[in-house]
């Protein structure tokens, strides 16, 4: 799912880096607010873990990859859709200029995709759903699946609108493929939160719901 450089044409990358720093700002402002010292080494474990998820590429068609995205797990720990902007615009950064995994063109647009979009999706469809079902593991794995599907179907729309590749051949290989690592991310993502809640409850959101049976 990271877009290489020369993947998008340089004016709508900018469009993307513009999307991404507006909602860095709120991410850092979020950061400020909100991550104190007992947070930080959670802060510091969930980035390494969704940078070890992430290095797990499978080759998609047209020149682009698959893989987990770790979007929905951030948020839903940490209690808000901007923790996961926060440590994913950190762990794409690392790969754009340490390991060349991403384009620094098309860092903007990968930000979006997968901390912006993945965050929200995952964060949002998490609190639905646990109203909803009243089980929070069920509703985390659900809400990852999705935080990794949408994100993959977004980025193909992306490439079309960039003339990488047609819509529907692209739409339909994004989709397909994360639809079905998706299922891996959901049960990663349900199996760490039940971890977590078991060892250091207090390291959870109160907001979060996690544990609810």
């Amino acid at each position: 799912m990271h877009i290489p450089d020369a993947f998008i044409p340089l004016p709508q990358a900018v469009v993307y880096w513009i999307v991404a720093l507006f909602f860095l700002a709120l991410a850092v402002k979020w950061a400020r607010s909100e991550i104190n010292e007992d947070k930080i080494p959670l802060i510091a474990v969930l980035a390494a873990g969704i940078f070890a998820l992430q290095s797990f590429n499978l080759p998609v068609s047209m020149g682009t990859s698959g893989h987990l995205v770790g979007g929905a797990l951030a948020a839903i720990v940490l209690g808000s859709p901007f923790a996961a902007i926060f440590i994913l615009t950190l762990v794409l950064i690392i790969q754009a200029f340490i390991f060349g995994d991403g384009g620094i063109t098309t860092l903007g647009a990968n930000i979006v995709n997968m901390g912006v979009i993945g965050g929200f999706v995952g964060y949002y469809t998490y609190q639905g759903l646990l109203k909803a079902v009243k089980n929070s593991y069920v509703s985390a794995a659900i809400a990852a699946w999705l935080a990794c599907l949408i994100p993959a179907l977004a980025c193909a729309i992306e490439m079309a609108l960039a003339g990488t590749f047609p819509l529907i051949p692209g739409i339909i290989s994004m989709g397909v493929y994360h639809a079905i690592i998706g299922i891996i991310e959901g049960i990663v993502t349900a199996v760490v939160l039940y971890i977590l809640a078991m060892a250091r409850p207090d390291l959870m959101d109160v907001k979060t719901g996690v544990g609810t049976a």
